[in-house]
């Protein structure tokens, strides 16, 4: 007994220790890559007023945290293993065979892991991006290299594999731009419109609540076609990403201001009866009947309810 307690203490004292030692340098390390690439971050985000490279280094920040994760415990745990006196030789042939079987069984995990690799180096989306991804779109609040986590409008969370995405929309790469088709009545004269607009684009490109979120005065493309109650004029006005919504819906409110002022008329869907000519030129009557005894439906409701 003496002399296992005597072999546990030198133990403890020779490779015990340097366990500890293995798995403390490994926490420091980890805590110190976390703290760089949060300072790396930071510096950019400070260097970048757009807030671009900011979503670049987050999306990058957060992969990189993990990968550094995963390979320190793998590293510690092998030394501390070698550490015990086990042959690690043997059981890393073991697990490369066991992830070679694995990846045979999970073609999709990998599948998932290869694009999401490409689409992350590539840039195509950002965490605090806006996008629409194979029809569903919001916020993208978390990317990994096996899903992306989008937000959408009503709160809902939508998690999309990688391998699963065929088509990237996204509303806020660099800048943002919200296009206006400006439907007025046949009557109204366009040049007068569209320098209302513009009065209405110069006045929100002056206003400081919104002259540093607008990247480009309003671009007035002219008369774009011709609907069947309206003449639609078509402009855009660039903003910072994300901005652009929150420009467009109040441009929306004062445009609708002005043109009531103006008495510029915004149509609504409605139809025209046209009774025709006839041979003499002269238009054909149209016959409406007037029913002075039929009640109002109200009325006839009220009777019906007494009835029954």
């Amino acid at each position: 007994m003496e002399d296992f307690m005597d072999d546990a203490v030198e133990w403890l004292l020779d490779s015990g220790v340097r366990i500890l030692l293995i798995f403390l340098a490994a926490y420091v390390l980890n805590r110190i890559l976390k703290i760089a690439i949060k300072r790396f971050q930071t510096n950019l985000e400070k260097s970048d007023p757009t807030g671009e490279a900011g979503k670049r280094a987050n999306t990058l920040g957060t992969l990189l945290r993990t990968i550094a994760i995963v390979a320190i415990l793998i590293v510690a745990v092998m030394m501390a293993l070698a550490e015990l006196g086990v042959q690690i030789g043997p059981m890393i042939a073991a697990l490369g065979i066991g992830g070679l079987a694995i990846g045979f069984g999970a073609q999709n995990l990998v599948r998932d892991i290869i694009s999401g690799f490409f689409i992350i180096i590539e840039n195509q989306i950002r965490v605090g991006d806006v996008v629409n991804i194979n029809g569903k779109g919001g916020v993208v609040e978390v990317i990994t290299l096996r899903i992306v986590r989008l937000r959408d409008l009503h709160g809902a969370v939508h998690y999309i594999p990688h391998g699963q995405i065929t088509l990237v929309t996204n509303m806020t790469k660099d800048y943002g731009r919200y296009l206006f088709d400006v439907g007025v009545a046949y009557r109204e004269d366009v040049d007068e419109v569209i320098e209302i607009l513009k009065e209405i684009g110069d006045k929100l490109v002056n206003d400081p609540e919104y002259s540093d979120v607008i990247v480009e005065p309003l671009e007035v493309m002219g008369l774009d076609r011709f609907d069947d109650s309206a003449v639609v004029i078509r402009a855009r006005i660039t903003t910072r990403p994300i901005q652009q919504w929150r420009v467009g819906r109040e441009f929306n409110k004062r445009m609708k201001k002005a043109f009531d002022e103006r008495g510029i008329e915004i149509p609504f869907p409605h139809r025209t009866i046209y009774m025709g000519v006839m041979k003499d030129e002269s238009s054909p009557p149209l016959h409406v009947k007037v029913d002075e005894n039929r009640k109002p439906k109200t009325q006839r409701r009220k009777k019906i309810a007494k009835k029954s």
